[in-house]
């Protein structure tokens, strides 16, 4: 595992220096920039290992990612994927991740990643497997915002009777170690045709609480039961500005793509396990999105954009929901379906 560090903003880029070896997996990074920060400058990069049954790891780098310190795994126990860690105003650390037994749980550090608590139980995933055997799991997306409140969100079936389908949830701590319950972002109504998943949340840094402006994107189905060959995979955007607790109306942003155009893998076509979007304070929104056109021949045609100028986050009416209509599923085709390619 490999990082590389800019201190222009992102115009010019560091030689990459090694963070870790070994057989890892699934890193996400994120540095500490409040100046007021006790560990102001720290970095911090989760992975898995992939040979200790994606038994999670963290490393801290104090000096901005130029050098990093030795692999610290948290307590108890903490085999997942995708962990994605976001730093607090008070420098606290705040890791959620996808576990392996159909929970997003969390784990954190209160002293600049010397040592990392035990994970806590954020909620059971309810989830449908997406059809066109596409790539695709429940990994979570999460930011914080300026009062330390973080943001969780990820695909999720429970508020749609009998889980034909997934909406994407958003949960948010109540503190750095509970969780209230998931809510339902209202993208279209419960008894659409669409299924929604892999998720990109941000959240204006500089907003909190019930003023907390939230920019999330995510890749739909316009119908979910479809086939490899039917199935039309598309992109959409929606906003809050009251911290969830109602929404814009939502937006497509690009599609629809034929899974075909996207590359093969033992779990099937793939365009990417997750993506992110960041809110600037007081900005717009910028997700980072993959989109594939048709192959030239046998040639792919798939890359990385970011809609010009972002995404004006409105918020509006439409209420999120909070009380999940069905019970989560347990061992049926619906359940969660993991990711074992690298």
């Amino acid at each position: 595992m490999l990082t590389s560090r800019s201190t222009d903003g992102g115009l010019t880029w560091s030689n990459p220096v090694t963070t870790a070896t070994g057989s890892n997996d699934k890193n996400w990074i994120v540095c500490d920039g409040t100046p007021s920060s006790p560990h102001y400058g720290n970095c911090y990069t989760e992975y898995d290992v992939t040979s200790a049954g994606d038994s999670i790891r963290m490393r801290t780098s104090t000096d901005g990612g130029n050098t990093w310190g030795p692999a610290r795994a948290p307590g108890g126990s903490h085999t997942g994927l995708g962990g994605q860690p976001v730093v607090l105003p008070n420098g606290d650390v705040v890791v959620p991740y996808e576990s392996l037994n159909s929970q997003i749980r969390s784990f954190n550090s209160v002293n600049g990643g010397g040592s990392w608590n035990s994970s806590v139980l954020v909620s059971s995933i309810s989830h449908h497997t997406v059809a066109g055997s596409l790539r695709e799991s429940p990994l979570p997306s999460a930011e914080a915002d300026a009062a330390g409140t973080v943001y969780v969100t990820w695909a999720d079936c429970r508020f749609r009777s009998g889980c034909p389908s997934n909406d994407i949830v958003l949960a948010k701590s109540t503190s750095e170690t509970t969780w209230a319950a998931p809510i339902r972002v209202p993208i279209d109504a419960v008894t659409s045709t669409a299924d929604h998943f892999v998720p990109g949340a941000g959240v204006d840094p500089s907003s909190t609480g019930s003023s907390a402006r939230i920019g999330l994107t995510y890749y739909f189905y316009p119908t979910a039961s479809c086939t490899s060959s039917t199935c039309q995979l598309d992109v959409g955007f929606i906003s809050s500005v009251n911290g969830g607790v109602s929404w814009s109306t939502a937006t497509q942003l690009a599609g629809p793509l034929t899974l075909s155009w996207l590359p093969n893998t033992s779990e099937g076509r793939m365009f990417g396990d997750y993506i992110s979007t960041s809110v600037l304070s007081g900005g717009n929104a910028y997700p980072v999105l993959s989109i594939a056109s048709a192959p030239a021949g046998s040639t792919f045609n798939q890359a990385m954009f970011v809609p010009a100028g972002g995404l004006a986050v409105t918020g509006g009416s439409n209420m999120a929901t909070v009380n999940a209509v069905t019970p989560a599923p347990s061992g049926s085709p619906a359940s969660t379906k993991l990711l074992t390619a690298r």
